[in-house]
């Protein structure tokens, strides 16, 4: 589904760009998606020569759930010395983080296609454990405990 996107992504930014079929929740729960990413990632990083790509052009990309894989793969492997270090990441529409779905760009909005606000807690629940029943507790908030919200304060709000 998105070959075509990834090809004009690649030329236009004369970069490799990754994209890996991972497997899908809910039927394969987190973090099964992001070892599939990081393992193709690492695969493909080691083995650069084999594909004929100049290592300073590797790039990750991915869009909603493959956002945050790609986010993830790249904050993963930041840190290697072993690997060549990725080129950049593009993220489109990513999911990044789940603790707060009533900051203002949820709720700005939270009616406007693609990913409707309730559908993005809805596909949070199912990557992390399959199950929606504490949907209502997600678009609340009431989720995280206070304790929590308050350590994440400077990286998770509105401010």
């Amino acid at each position: 589904t998105h070959e075509e996107l990834c090809r004009f992504i690649a030329r236009e930014s004369e970069s490799v760009v990754v994209s890996v079929g991972y497997r899908l929740a809910p039927e394969h729960k987190y973090p099964a998606a992001y070892e599939d990413c990081l393992n193709a990632t690492q695969h493909f990083l080691q083995h650069l020569e084999r594909y004929g790509v100049d290592p300073a052009r590797v790039t990750v990309c991915g869009d909603s759930a493959g956002g945050n894989l790609a986010a993830a793969v790249s904050q993963t492997l930041a840190g290697s010395s072993d690997l060549p270090r990725l080129r950049a990441q593009i993220l489109i529409y990513p999911g990044l983080q789940a603790l707060d779905f009533n900051l203002p760009s949820y709720q700005q909005n939270q009616g406007v296609p693609l990913l409707f606000r309730e559908r993005a807690a809805f596909y949070m629940l199912q990557y992390l454990n399959g199950n929606a029943t504490k949907l209502e507790e997600v678009l609340e908030g009431s989720h995280i405990p206070i304790d929590i919200k308050l350590k994440y304060k400077k990286w998770v709000s509105p401010d």
